[in-house]
This record gives C-alpha cells, structure tokens and sequence, in this order.
C-alpha cells in the first residue's frame, strides 16, 4: 500500500515534495515488506495433506489394505493395514503421496 501512495505522491506533488515523499516511502515500504516476510515464513501450513493427519474419516470402499474414505467431504485414497470395512470410522494418521494412511478410530 506505501508504494502506491509513494507513486501517487510522486505524480501529484510539486517538485522537491514530491521526490521527499517517495524517497521517504520507498524504505518504509521495503521494512513493511520485510516484516510481513518474517510474520507469515514461519506460520503453519494451513493447506494440503498434512493438515489432515489426525483427523476421523468415514471408509466409502473399504480399505482391505487399500480403499477410499470420505473426510471433510471429499474422496481420498487409503490404505489401512488392519483393515476397516464400509462405513467404519477411522483416523488419518499419516500419508504416502497422495493416499492417506488411516487406523481404526478405536485404537
């Protein structure tokens, strides 16, 4: 936002105010820049699979080791090692790719 009210400011002022106020917002716009950069770089994940893991899920097709469950409304792939038949509840506890590692909710 600084940038664009520094290029605004550049155009609308007469001259030497104008030059003043852009070199004066350029830096405080780069230090805005840097700041967000270090706020947001460590912040979990809050997208993709990995928000998934521990989570309970609904098995569609069971998974005898491999089949499908249903969590937050979408169709996922998944291998269960114990096996869960249809319409049993399990949880996500990890992932390979794109399918889902799920146990029984129970244990």
């Amino acid at each position: 936002m600084l940038i664009i009210v520094a290029v605004v400011l550049l155009l609308i002022l007469s001259s030497p105010w104008n030059l003043i106020a852009f070199f004066v917002l350029v830096p405080l716009w780069l230090l805005e820049l840097f700041g967000w950069n270090r706020t947001v770089k460590n912040r979990r994940k809050a997208v993709g699979a990995e928000t998934l893991i521990g989570k309970e899920a609904v098995v569609t097709v069971g998974c005898r080791p491999l089949g499908q469950v249903r969590l937050d409304g979408e169709i996922w792939e998944a291998r269960c090692d114990s096996g869960a038949a249809t319409g049993d509840t399990v949880r996500v506890v990890g992932r390979d790719g794109l399918v889902l590692v799920v146990s029984p909710a129970g244990g």
